[in-house]
């Protein structure tokens, strides 16, 4: 009777995993934890999430860190060189780093995940590496240098994500207001004659943030570098 009872609760999570995929499973993975904080996603949690038994998530990941390289390849999908052909690699590099913001923008949570996860084993974030590695062979970078770019280029996008200096992304609307409002106060009691421009940007802080111009300035300054950097190995070639 036991064994019975055991094929048929193993039959029964079989059944329910089928009826999940993978990307249902990282899909609900990332909206708890953009909503609540990476601690947040756990099987078991993500199981109650789903309507299923912790067992029937286990058929599509074996723990957790094959988890969180799922969530990861699914949420980077969007990031590849896939413009016209035709595009010089300028254009198609600057556009991987505006999907890369602009994926990051939507789920705060992927920063922490890239952190914790094997993502080089992500085929989606491999193959993003390998097509920004592509094009900036086109630039003049050796694929060492290209490396080196790529993960510039990444981390840079973290830290734009990560700083939004006058909206801190991790907050809910009535505690950036107050933030903001407690950081203008501090700024602009520091004494003006040591630091009369750091009291000016206090007043940035009386105003919503244009959140779109911050990130097409970052991206700006980010492909700046590298386009000037190119440019100038191609004048000495």
């Amino acid at each position: 009777m036991y064994l019975v009872h055991e094929t048929c609760t193993l039959y029964g999570c079989q059944v329910a995993a089928e009826r999940l995929s993978k990307a249902t499973v990282a899909e609900t993975a990332l909206r708890l934890g953009d909503e609540h904080g990476l601690e947040a996603v756990t099987i078991r949690r993500l199981a109650t999430e789903l309507g299923v038994t912790p067992m029937a998530l286990y058929w599509h990941f074996k723990n957790k860190e094959e988890l969180f390289m799922g969530v990861v390849d699914h949420a980077l999908t969007e990031v590849r060189a896939d413009r016209d052909a035709t595009d010089s690699w300028q254009v198609q590099l600057r556009a991987m780093v505006v999907t890369l913001v602009d994926v990051m923008r939507r789920h705060p949570i992927l920063p922490d995940l890239l952190h914790q996860s094997d993502k080089a084993r992500a085929s989606s974030f491999a193959r993003a590496t390998e097509d920004a590695l592509v094009l900036l062979s086109q630039a003049g970078f050796s694929p060492l240098e290209g490396y080196w770019v790529g993960s510039y280029l990444l981390h840079g996008v973290i830290g734009l994500v990560h700083a939004q200096l006058e909206s801190p992304s991790q907050m809910g609307e009535g505690e950036i207001a107050e933030w903001r409002r407690q950081k203008r106060i501090e700024l602009e009691c520091l004494p003006v004659s040591q630091f009369p421009m750091t009291v000016q940007i206090g007043a940035a802080y009386a105003q919503e943030p244009d959140l779109e111009r911050y990130y097409a300035f970052g991206v700006e300054l980010l492909m700046n570098g590298v386009e000037s950097m190119a440019r100038s190995r191609a004048a000495t070639s």
